[in-house]
Protein backbone atom coordinates (compact mmCIF):
# COMPACT_ATOMS: atom_id res chain seq x y z
CA UNK A 1 0.00 0.00 0.00
CA UNK A 2 1.46 3.33 -0.88
CA UNK A 3 0.61 6.08 1.79
CA UNK A 4 1.74 9.66 1.43
CA UNK A 5 1.26 11.98 3.72
CA UNK A 6 1.15 15.44 3.79
CA UNK A 7 2.46 17.22 6.65
CA UNK A 8 3.76 20.63 6.39
CA UNK A 9 6.21 22.22 8.94
CA UNK A 10 8.38 25.06 9.49
CA UNK A 11 10.80 26.19 11.86
CA UNK A 12 10.68 29.67 13.22
CA UNK A 13 13.28 31.19 14.93
CA UNK A 14 12.82 33.54 18.52
CA UNK A 15 13.05 36.91 16.53
CA UNK A 16 12.85 39.53 19.53
CA UNK A 17 16.50 39.45 20.80
CA UNK A 18 16.36 41.94 23.18
CA UNK A 19 13.73 44.65 23.77
CA UNK A 20 13.39 47.29 21.32
CA UNK A 21 11.35 50.45 21.76
CA UNK A 22 7.83 50.80 22.77
CA UNK A 23 5.15 50.34 20.80
CA UNK A 24 7.75 48.70 18.43
CA UNK A 25 5.59 44.77 16.72
CA UNK A 26 7.41 42.17 18.61
CA UNK A 27 7.62 39.16 16.83
CA UNK A 28 7.79 35.76 19.08
CA UNK A 29 7.69 32.06 17.48
CA UNK A 30 8.35 28.74 18.31
CA UNK A 31 6.89 25.16 18.27
CA UNK A 32 3.96 23.41 19.84
CA UNK A 33 1.45 20.90 20.11
CA UNK A 34 3.15 19.63 16.79
CA UNK A 35 2.62 22.27 15.08
CA UNK A 36 4.51 26.18 15.25
CA UNK A 37 3.02 29.15 17.39
CA UNK A 38 3.09 32.81 16.20
CA UNK A 39 2.77 35.68 18.95
CA UNK A 40 2.53 39.50 17.60
CA UNK A 41 1.95 42.35 20.10
CA UNK A 42 2.81 46.13 20.47
CA UNK A 43 5.60 46.67 22.83
CA UNK A 44 3.69 49.05 25.20
CA UNK A 45 4.28 46.91 28.46
CA UNK A 46 7.31 47.22 30.75
CA UNK A 47 7.81 43.20 30.88
CA UNK A 48 10.93 42.17 29.13
CA UNK A 49 10.52 40.09 25.74
CA UNK A 50 12.28 37.51 26.73
CA UNK A 51 10.51 37.20 30.05
CA UNK A 52 7.38 37.27 27.87
CA UNK A 53 8.41 34.38 25.54
CA UNK A 54 9.27 32.42 28.39
CA UNK A 55 6.09 32.45 30.02
CA UNK A 56 4.04 31.76 26.57
CA UNK A 57 6.57 28.57 26.61
CA UNK A 58 5.13 27.65 29.84
CA UNK A 59 1.75 28.31 28.64
CA UNK A 60 1.80 26.46 26.13
CA UNK A 61 4.17 23.44 28.07
CA UNK A 62 1.01 23.02 30.45
CA UNK A 63 -1.68 22.63 27.88
CA UNK A 64 -0.01 20.33 26.12
CA UNK A 65 0.68 18.10 29.78
CA UNK A 66 -3.05 18.20 30.29
CA UNK A 67 -4.79 17.65 26.98
CA UNK A 68 -2.14 15.84 24.60
CA UNK A 69 -2.68 12.56 23.36
CA UNK A 70 0.58 12.15 22.29
CA UNK A 71 2.00 13.06 25.52
CA UNK A 72 2.08 9.48 27.68
CA UNK A 73 1.53 10.79 31.31
CA UNK A 74 -0.10 13.80 30.08
CA UNK A 75 -3.63 14.31 32.19
CA UNK A 76 -6.31 13.61 29.06
CA UNK A 77 -3.69 10.07 28.41
CA UNK A 78 -3.75 9.26 31.68
CA UNK A 79 -7.56 9.33 32.18
CA UNK A 80 -7.90 7.50 28.84
CA UNK A 81 -5.88 4.68 29.79
CA UNK A 82 -7.72 4.11 32.81
CA UNK A 83 -10.50 1.47 33.01
CA UNK A 84 -11.88 3.48 36.45
CA UNK A 85 -15.77 4.66 35.56
CA UNK A 86 -15.46 6.32 38.49
CA UNK A 87 -14.59 9.97 39.12
CA UNK A 88 -11.48 10.80 37.86
CA UNK A 89 -9.69 13.77 39.20
CA UNK A 90 -8.23 16.84 36.85
CA UNK A 91 -7.21 20.13 36.30
CA UNK A 92 -9.47 22.98 36.32
CA UNK A 93 -8.35 24.10 32.46
CA UNK A 94 -8.88 20.22 31.20
CA UNK A 95 -12.64 20.40 33.31
CA UNK A 96 -13.41 23.44 31.80
CA UNK A 97 -12.25 22.74 27.54
CA UNK A 98 -13.96 19.13 27.84
CA UNK A 99 -17.07 20.96 29.41
CA UNK A 100 -16.49 23.34 26.86
CA UNK A 101 -16.49 20.58 23.76
CA UNK A 102 -19.12 18.62 25.02
CA UNK A 103 -21.43 21.66 24.89
CA UNK A 104 -20.13 22.11 20.68
CA UNK A 105 -20.63 18.85 20.76
CA UNK A 106 -24.42 18.98 21.88
CA UNK A 107 -25.09 21.83 19.83
CA UNK A 108 -23.79 20.30 16.60
CA UNK A 109 -25.83 16.89 17.06
CA UNK A 110 -22.42 15.40 17.52
CA UNK A 111 -20.97 16.23 14.70
CA UNK A 112 -18.00 17.53 17.12
CA UNK A 113 -16.90 14.05 19.13
CA UNK A 114 -14.27 14.14 21.15
CA UNK A 115 -14.77 11.07 21.85
CA UNK A 116 -13.72 9.92 18.06
CA UNK A 117 -10.02 9.23 18.77
CA UNK A 118 -10.61 4.91 18.30
CA UNK A 119 -11.35 5.85 14.92
CA UNK A 120 -8.34 8.30 14.30
CA UNK A 121 -6.36 6.07 15.82
CA UNK A 122 -7.07 2.76 13.29
CA UNK A 123 -7.16 5.55 10.53
CA UNK A 124 -3.76 6.82 10.88
CA UNK A 125 -3.86 10.11 12.23
CA UNK A 126 -3.63 9.48 16.31
CA UNK A 127 -0.41 9.12 18.31
CA UNK A 128 -0.44 5.20 17.64
CA UNK A 129 1.79 3.93 14.34
CA UNK A 130 0.05 4.26 11.03
CA UNK A 131 -1.76 1.21 10.01
CA UNK A 132 -0.19 -0.95 7.03
CA UNK A 133 -3.44 -1.06 5.79
CA UNK A 134 -7.28 0.35 5.60
CA UNK A 135 -9.70 -0.64 8.64
CA UNK A 136 -11.57 -3.59 8.63
CA UNK A 137 -15.50 -2.96 8.57
CA UNK A 138 -14.98 -4.91 11.03
CA UNK A 139 -12.40 -2.70 13.21
CA UNK A 140 -14.91 0.29 12.26
CA UNK A 141 -18.01 -1.21 13.30
CA UNK A 142 -15.50 -2.22 16.83
CA UNK A 143 -14.68 1.31 17.34
CA UNK A 144 -17.64 2.84 16.39
CA UNK A 145 -19.02 1.03 19.63
CA UNK A 146 -17.07 3.08 22.32
CA UNK A 147 -17.58 6.59 20.52
CA UNK A 148 -20.14 8.93 22.08
CA UNK A 149 -19.46 11.86 23.93
CA UNK A 150 -22.64 10.86 25.56
CA UNK A 151 -20.65 8.63 27.94
CA UNK A 152 -18.28 11.56 29.12
CA UNK A 153 -19.74 13.11 32.08
CA UNK A 154 -17.70 16.43 33.49
CA UNK A 155 -17.86 18.09 36.59
CA UNK A 156 -16.13 21.67 37.20
CA UNK A 157 -16.11 21.77 40.67
CA UNK A 158 -14.11 20.17 42.04
CA UNK A 159 -12.97 19.27 38.58
CA UNK A 160 -13.25 15.91 37.22
CA UNK A 161 -14.29 13.48 34.47
CA UNK A 162 -15.66 9.97 34.29
CA UNK A 163 -16.46 7.44 31.76
CA UNK A 164 -19.61 5.78 31.13
CA UNK A 165 -18.03 2.79 29.62
CA UNK A 166 -14.36 1.17 30.26
CA UNK A 167 -13.18 2.05 26.69
CA UNK A 168 -13.89 5.33 26.51
CA UNK A 169 -10.97 7.01 24.59
CA UNK A 170 -10.78 11.26 24.72
CA UNK A 171 -9.46 13.37 21.64
CA UNK A 172 -9.57 16.72 22.38
CA UNK A 173 -7.40 17.99 18.77
CA UNK A 174 -10.36 19.75 17.91
CA UNK A 175 -10.49 22.14 20.46
CA UNK A 176 -7.21 22.27 22.85
CA UNK A 177 -5.14 24.16 20.02
CA UNK A 178 -8.17 26.90 20.14
CA UNK A 179 -7.72 26.67 24.14
CA UNK A 180 -4.02 27.49 23.60
CA UNK A 181 -4.58 30.40 21.67
CA UNK A 182 -7.32 31.47 24.33
CA UNK A 183 -4.30 30.89 27.10
CA UNK A 184 -1.77 32.71 25.48
CA UNK A 185 -4.39 35.79 24.48
CA UNK A 186 -5.96 35.53 28.32
CA UNK A 187 -1.60 35.96 29.67
CA UNK A 188 -0.68 38.92 27.26
CA UNK A 189 -3.71 40.80 28.40
CA UNK A 190 -2.91 40.43 32.06
CA UNK A 191 0.50 41.76 31.72
CA UNK A 192 -1.16 44.74 29.89
CA UNK A 193 -0.73 44.25 26.11
CA UNK A 194 -3.35 46.15 24.28
CA UNK A 195 -2.93 45.03 20.76
CA UNK A 196 -1.85 41.45 19.66
CA UNK A 197 -2.13 38.39 17.23
CA UNK A 198 -1.85 35.38 18.53
CA UNK A 199 -1.52 31.90 16.26
CA UNK A 200 -0.97 28.11 16.83
CA UNK A 201 -1.56 26.18 13.65
CA UNK A 202 -3.97 28.32 11.86
CA UNK A 203 -5.99 29.00 14.40
CA UNK A 204 -5.69 32.93 16.11
CA UNK A 205 -6.67 35.13 17.78
CA UNK A 206 -6.52 39.03 17.06
CA UNK A 207 -7.28 41.88 19.63
CA UNK A 208 -6.46 45.67 18.95
CA UNK A 209 -4.41 46.92 15.94
CA UNK A 210 -1.01 46.27 14.63
CA UNK A 211 1.30 49.21 14.51
CA UNK A 212 0.45 52.73 13.28
CA UNK A 213 -3.22 51.68 14.31
CA UNK A 214 -3.19 49.35 11.18
CA UNK A 215 -6.16 46.34 11.41
CA UNK A 216 -4.87 42.93 11.53
CA UNK A 217 -5.26 41.53 7.86
CA UNK A 218 -5.68 37.72 7.64
CA UNK A 219 -5.18 35.49 4.88
CA UNK A 220 -7.49 32.60 4.13
CA UNK A 221 -5.44 29.90 2.48
CA UNK A 222 -6.70 28.23 -0.58
CA UNK A 223 -7.04 24.50 -0.20
CA UNK A 224 -4.39 23.59 -2.58
CA UNK A 225 -0.76 22.90 -0.33
CA UNK A 226 0.58 25.76 -1.65
CA UNK A 227 0.27 28.35 0.57
CA UNK A 228 -1.80 31.28 -2.31
CA UNK A 229 -4.34 33.06 -0.76
CA UNK A 230 -8.15 33.30 -1.42
CA UNK A 231 -8.96 35.87 0.92
CA UNK A 232 -7.80 38.12 3.35
CA UNK A 233 -10.07 39.39 5.86
CA UNK A 234 -10.14 42.02 9.23
CA UNK A 235 -9.66 41.22 12.43
CA UNK A 236 -10.31 42.68 15.62
CA UNK A 237 -11.50 40.99 19.26
CA UNK A 238 -12.45 37.82 17.85
CA UNK A 239 -11.21 34.34 17.14
CA UNK A 240 -11.02 32.31 13.78
CA UNK A 241 -9.95 28.96 12.97
CA UNK A 242 -9.53 26.66 9.90
CA UNK A 243 -10.81 23.42 9.40
CA UNK A 244 -9.80 21.18 5.64
CA UNK A 245 -8.73 18.22 4.52
CA UNK A 246 -5.97 19.87 2.95
CA UNK A 247 -3.45 19.76 5.21
CA UNK A 248 -3.26 16.11 6.19
CA UNK A 249 -4.36 13.38 4.56
CA UNK A 250 -3.54 10.24 2.78
CA UNK A 251 -3.84 8.18 -0.35
CA UNK A 252 -4.11 4.92 -1.21
CA UNK A 253 -5.05 3.50 -4.84
CA UNK A 254 -5.69 7.14 -6.02
CA UNK A 255 -8.48 7.13 -2.98
CA UNK A 256 -7.79 10.43 -0.75
CA UNK A 257 -8.53 9.79 3.00
CA UNK A 258 -9.10 13.07 4.77
CA UNK A 259 -8.01 13.31 8.57
CA UNK A 260 -10.98 14.13 9.80
CA UNK A 261 -13.39 11.37 10.59
CA UNK A 262 -17.14 11.30 10.63
CA UNK A 263 -17.92 10.07 13.81
CA UNK A 264 -21.27 8.86 12.48
CA UNK A 265 -20.29 6.65 9.68
CA UNK A 266 -16.27 6.00 10.88
CA UNK A 267 -14.95 6.95 8.12
CA UNK A 268 -13.19 9.76 6.64
CA UNK A 269 -15.23 12.75 5.35
CA UNK A 270 -16.12 12.78 1.73
CA UNK A 271 -17.83 15.22 0.48
CA UNK A 272 -16.80 18.63 -1.17
CA UNK A 273 -16.22 21.30 1.15
CA UNK A 274 -12.73 22.02 1.21
CA UNK A 275 -12.04 24.80 3.71
CA UNK A 276 -14.60 26.30 6.38
CA UNK A 277 -13.48 29.17 8.62
CA UNK A 278 -15.58 29.87 11.99
CA UNK A 279 -15.23 33.37 13.55
CA UNK A 280 -16.31 33.38 17.36
CA UNK A 281 -15.98 35.06 20.78
CA UNK A 282 -12.75 32.07 21.83
CA UNK A 283 -11.17 30.02 19.64
CA UNK A 284 -11.74 27.47 21.60
CA UNK A 285 -15.53 27.97 20.14
CA UNK A 286 -14.06 28.68 16.66
CA UNK A 287 -11.91 25.83 16.72
CA UNK A 288 -14.93 23.10 17.61
CA UNK A 289 -17.03 24.66 15.32
CA UNK A 290 -14.87 24.56 12.27
CA UNK A 291 -13.70 20.93 12.58
CA UNK A 292 -17.98 20.36 13.13
CA UNK A 293 -19.13 22.13 10.29
CA UNK A 294 -16.06 20.37 8.12
CA UNK A 295 -18.22 16.64 9.46
CA UNK A 296 -21.28 18.19 7.87
CA UNK A 297 -20.35 19.11 5.11
CA UNK A 298 -21.23 22.11 2.72
CA UNK A 299 -24.72 22.27 2.07
CA UNK A 300 -25.54 20.85 5.87
CA UNK A 301 -22.75 23.27 7.24
CA UNK A 302 -23.70 26.31 5.40
CA UNK A 303 -27.45 25.12 6.91
CA UNK A 304 -26.44 24.81 10.35
CA UNK A 305 -24.11 27.97 10.16
CA UNK A 306 -26.91 30.20 8.76
CA UNK A 307 -29.42 28.84 11.48
CA UNK A 308 -26.94 29.58 14.33
CA UNK A 309 -25.89 32.96 12.92
CA UNK A 310 -21.95 32.25 12.53
CA UNK A 311 -19.89 34.21 10.64
CA UNK A 312 -18.55 31.55 8.32
CA UNK A 313 -16.88 31.02 5.28
CA UNK A 314 -16.81 27.95 2.94
CA UNK A 315 -14.51 26.80 0.51
CA UNK A 316 -16.40 24.11 -2.07
CA UNK A 317 -14.90 21.78 -4.63
CA UNK A 318 -16.38 22.42 -7.79
CA UNK A 319 -15.36 20.48 -11.46
CA UNK A 320 -11.75 21.04 -10.42
CA UNK A 321 -12.21 24.44 -9.18
CA UNK A 322 -13.17 26.22 -5.78
CA UNK A 323 -16.29 28.22 -5.31
CA UNK A 324 -16.64 30.27 -2.18
CA UNK A 325 -19.66 31.03 0.03
CA UNK A 326 -19.95 32.87 3.10
CA UNK A 327 -23.18 34.17 5.86
CA UNK A 328 -23.65 37.44 5.81
CA UNK A 329 -21.95 38.39 9.23
CA UNK A 330 -18.55 37.48 7.14
CA UNK A 331 -18.86 39.67 4.53
CA UNK A 332 -18.18 42.93 6.11
CA UNK A 333 -14.84 41.62 7.14
CA UNK A 334 -14.08 40.69 3.56
CA UNK A 335 -11.19 43.35 2.28
CA UNK A 336 -11.17 44.89 -1.43
CA UNK A 337 -8.18 43.18 -3.65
Amino acid sequence: MKILLIIFSFVYLFSACGDKGRDELILITGATMGTTYSVKYLNNISESIENVKVNIEETLQTVNAQMSTYIPDSELSRFNSSSDTSWFSISNDLAFVLNSSLEICELTNGALDITVGPLVNIWGFGPENKPTAIPTEAEINSALETVSWKNIEVRLNPPAVKKKMSKIYCDLSSTAKGFGVDKVSGYLASIGVKNYLVEIGGELRAFGTKSKGEEWRIGISKPNNNSSIQEVIKLNNTSMATSGDYWNYFEEDGIRYSHTINPKTGRPISHKLASITILAETCLLADGLATAIDVMGEIKGLEFATENSLCAYFITRENDQFVVNYTESFNKLILEN
